[in-house]
């Protein structure tokens, strides 16, 4: 019996030290399971660990249609945006000099620039990035929006003066020029390498393409990514992290002459569920989260505990909407969009109807907890362009009985079931897809399901991977309406005018196939589609603000009277930031999803 005990107590004593050492091992894994953005944190103390929610798409900046991005972190352009001041200030270029028919500017280059591979960054790189890459119609970027002078769309004239000046000669006064050369700081041009880059636009691959459609994929090797920014890409870890390291050959310097960025090493952790973001950043695994409206009030009273700070900047720099595929084109193995579908959506009423039949308020109420504005306009708040409802913006406020009567008057119909049908009985039913790792997003689709079944129409909402949605929208178009939002760097109406002009690279809901890609045939621009895109090349040739302020201003009654996007909740911008950052000055305009407009400024104190 003694035995017996002896041995009991024994067994109970090892049990308890093996079920101690597995809760170990499992707790253990728990933590670095939830922060795996912890790397070599003993070694690595100067550190910044931030999150996006996706994969970059693109090493390549001519390409980028994605924000955040990693350009945020590796480029610059000849000038910056001050986030606190809106104003331009000088970056890559030193100065610059405008002629007074505003037809010529003359940039000069700061001394001894260099790229990330210690060659020198001169004149010649301005010109191949503005000649050789915009202005190259073989090459399908973005940045051609924002250069295109004019009715006739064309591009500035650019020329070496030496080394460090380079003119631009515009066959027009070009209001937005400026603007538009502000670097990865805002989604705007960012000089690349032509030591690096040239011999790719002249070498052609199997297709007889520039061998540049294909360079700097996010497969490449990133110790041949050469970049002028803050940090260069030290490592790429698909569906885990980017690894950003300081760039010692970049051109920023402290007053007392010490070599900028400040902090060592960014890791970008991709964490594809905003609640896993805050979770991990509630367990000291990230430094900086965006905060979603849900998770306000739970990291305001965690303020001192956790030892951060929640910078609330005002308004985002979003437009989040809902839009629907009017593109009528098609392609050889048939329609992009069904052609009974495409014409309920290429009907005002119908649009409208929508517009009424959403219940914003609701959604700002619950979705986003109050922590927001109902959005009206694709201009934000901020800007002095922007059209208040005060001053006459069309607006759609919460109205089903509205809604239906516009469905009635453009010949649609309701069956005994309350069911919408149209004018052939075909029973009104259309797809909603949205980026399924926003969780805000989500909540957003999910009640415009249930606000449309009220007036009859389902809704099959699909959340879907970002990239996936990405790649409906720019290439094969096979979509019907999505929940999204473009996101802005700048006050400048003309930072969207590759929304809106219809040959634009984001123009969306009207999308015209990009270069390279199988065309459309029948595919039509409505006539006021094409008179925003007329005001906004107005707009830009225009040098009295009171008259910009007019141009603007009718771009917006038009886009709200004809809805190509139906404009939701706009949430604020909202950051929790570790107070071992420092630093920070936040604003709405620098928030730049939680990345910050001045990180080659901020520190790390422990």
């Amino acid at each position: 019996m003694l035995t017996a005990n002896i041995f009991s107590r024994l067994t109970f004593r090892r049990l308890s030290l093996l079920l101690n050492v597995v809760f170990f091992i499992v707790f253990q894994f728990i933590l670095t399971g939830c922060q795996p953005q912890i790397l070599q944190a003993e070694t690595a103390r100067s550190q910044w660990v931030v999150s996006t929610l996706s994969d970059p798409k693109t090493f390549n900046y001519a390409f980028n249609q994605e924000f955040p991005h990693v350009f945020l972190f590796t480029a610059e352009g000849l000038t910056s945006l001050n986030a606190m001041t809106t104003e331009i200030e000088p970056a890559l270029a030193e100065s610059w000099e405008i002629s007074n028919d505003q037809k010529r500017i003359v940039f000069t280059l700061r001394e001894n620039l260099k790229w990330s591979d210690g060659k020198p960054l001169t004149a010649d790189d301005v010109v191949f990035t503005y000649r050789d890459i915009i202005a190259n119609p073989a090459i399908p970027t973005d940045w051609k929006d924002s250069f295109k002078v004019g009715k006739s769309g064309t591009f500035p004239q650019v020329n070496k003066i030496d080394d460090r000046r380079v003119e631009f000669l515009l066959p027009e006064p070009f209001a937005p020029f400026l603007s538009a050369t502000t670097g990865g700081a805002t989604n705007q041009v960012g000089i690349l390498p032509k030591h690096a880059l040239y011999k790719s636009l002249t070498t052609k691959d199997s297709e007889g393409k520039p061998q540049f459609l294909s360079m700097w994929g996010t497969n490449t090797d990133p110790s041949q990514i050469i970049v002028n920014g803050p940090y260069k890409i030290a490592s790429y870890t698909p569906g885990q992290r980017v690894i950003f390291q300081r760039n010692p050959y970049y051109w920023r310097k402290d007053s007392q002459g010490n070599q900028l960025p400040y902090i060592e090493r960014v890791v970008w952790q991709i964490i594809e569920s905003t609640d896993t973001a805050i979770l991990q950043f509630r367990s000291r695994g990230l430094d900086s989260v965006e905060v979603s409206p849900e998770n306000f009030s739970l990291l305001k009273r965690e303020e001192k505990r956790g030892r951060f700070t929640v910078y609330n900047g005002g308004p985002r720099f979003t437009q989040t909407f809902i839009s629907f595929n009017l593109n009528k084109g098609r392609r050889q193995n048939g329609t992009v969009v069904d052609p009974i579908k495409s014409r309920w959506f290429n009907t005002l009423e119908f649009r409208q109807a929508i517009a009424y039949a959403i219940d914003r308020q609701t959604m700002l109420n619950n979705t986003f907890r109050g922590v927001g504005t109902i959005q009206n306009s694709p201009i934000f708040p901020q800007s002095p362009y922007y059209l208040s409802p005060e001053e006459g913006l069309k607006t759609y406020e919460y109205d089903q009985d509205q809604a239906r009567n516009l469905l009635l008057k453009a010949g649609f119909k309701y069956n005994p079931k309350g069911q919408l049908l149209d004018a052939d009985g075909n029973r009104v039913r259309f797809s909603l897809i949205t980026n399924a790792e926003n969780r805000t997003r989500v909540a957003m689709g999910a009640q415009i399901r249930q606000d449309l079944s009220r007036i009859g129409i389902q809704v099959d909402f699909n959340p879907i991977n970002f990239n996936t949605l990405v790649d409906r929208l720019s290439n094969s178009l096979d979509w019907e309406c999505h929940l999204l939002g473009f996101v802005s760097g700048t006050v400048e109406p003309h930072d969207g005018a590759n929304i809106w002009l219809p040959d634009g690279g984001l123009h969306t809901f009207n999308q015209k196939p990009l270069a390279g890609q199988e065309p459309l045939v029948g595919w039509e621009i409505a006539d006021w589609e094409a008179e925003i895109g007329r005001l906004y090349i107005q707009g830009s040739q225009e040098f009295d603000e009171a008259r910009r302020e007019e141009i603007y201003a009718e771009t917006q009654r038009i886009a709200q009277e004809y809805l190509p996007f139906i404009y939701l909740v706009n949430p604020l911008s909202i950051a929790a930031i570790r107070d071992r950052i420092q630093g920070v000055k936040y604003s709405a305009l620098g928030s730049l999803s939680g990345t910050l407009w001045n990180k080659y400024e901020l520190k790390v104190t422990e």
